[in-house]
């Protein structure tokens, strides 16, 4: 339930982050202001748990993976494919965080994993082969997506890691890596010499709401369940990315058929690998 509820809020973060460019089209400023009021919101479930800083520092540095550089190449891939081609992209994570848990982590290899995979890639195959795609999007922002979603991946593997053993709660251990991969944002934003908008700084907050409450629901999964288990059901953010998407950026994103199916595979496998896990 909690790696579901992260999903659905991912989505909707994912379609308020592309109402959010349209009115301020800053992507890395805008990266930076959606984890800051995440933090926000993440700050108090902390509170509410135990504060044991002492074993805080390893995920300090997983928020330099996610969400430091994940967000950024994220949000660029938002602004430049559009939400729904991002989630479907982003949709493809179990297949990279389930061969991640399968070497490092020691986690087992089923035949089910294998063909959940490869529904995965026919996804990503339809994704990739869509000929009526909007103007709007490119193909790098396609390319920005799975380099965001490598990225995921990554940090969910080392997250999972670090929660076997550790006196850190897991609200206290999202606000840590949203602290740390805000200051990323932030340093990357100074060493480039960008300035934040002074205009629309707000159309971002209700992103960053769904983002923040989205990255509690996943540590508090990824504390409780493998990632094999975990992936798989956050992997359906894919649905509702592009269910969000027809829905309120019908004329914008055009989600026909084939972006319809491709999401579908790509739930399916993730479905299939959580099933044989």
């Amino acid at each position: 339930m909690l790696a579901l509820a992260s999903a659905a809020l991912f989505g909707a973060m994912t379609v308020a982050l592309r109402f959010a460019l349209a009115r301020v089209p800053d992507a890395e400023a805008g990266a930076l202001l959606t984890v800051l009021p995440a933090l926000a919101v993440t700050l108090p479930f902390a509170a509410l748990q135990s504060l044991e800083l002492s074993g805080i520092w390893p995920f300090l540095l997983a928020g330099l993976l996610g969400p430091g550089l994940s967000q950024l190449l994220f949000t660029l891939a938002v602004r430049d494919a559009g939400p729904s081609r991002t989630s479907v992209t982003v949709g493809t994570a179990p297949l990279f965080s389930v061969a991640i848990a399968l070497i490092l982590l020691g986690e087992p290899l089923h035949a089910g994993l294998i063909g959940g995979a490869l529904l995965i890639v026919v996804g990503g195959f339809l994704l990739v082969g869509e000929r009526n795609r909007p103007a709007h999007v490119r193909r790098i922002g396609l390319v920005l997506a799975l380099a965001a979603t490598v990225v995921f991946a990554a940090r969910d593997n080392l997250v999972r890691h670090l929660s076997i053993d550790t006196d850190v709660t897991p609200a206290l251990a999202a606000a840590a890596t949203l602290g740390a991969g805000g200051a990323v944002i932030a340093g990357y934003l100074l060493a480039s010499r960008r300035r934040l908008p002074t205009r629309g700084l707000l159309t971002f907050v209700p992103a960053g709401v769904c983002f923040g409450l989205s990255y509690v629901c996943l540590f508090e999964a990824y504390y409780r369940g493998r990632v094999t288990v975990v992936s798989p059901l956050v992997a359906t953010e894919s649905l509702w990315g592009v269910g969000l998407s027809a829905v309120l950026l019908r004329r914008h994103e055009l989600v026909g058929p084939r972006l319809a199916a491709g999401a579908a595979l790509v739930v399916a496998g993730g479905a299939l690998i959580g099933i044989f896990r």
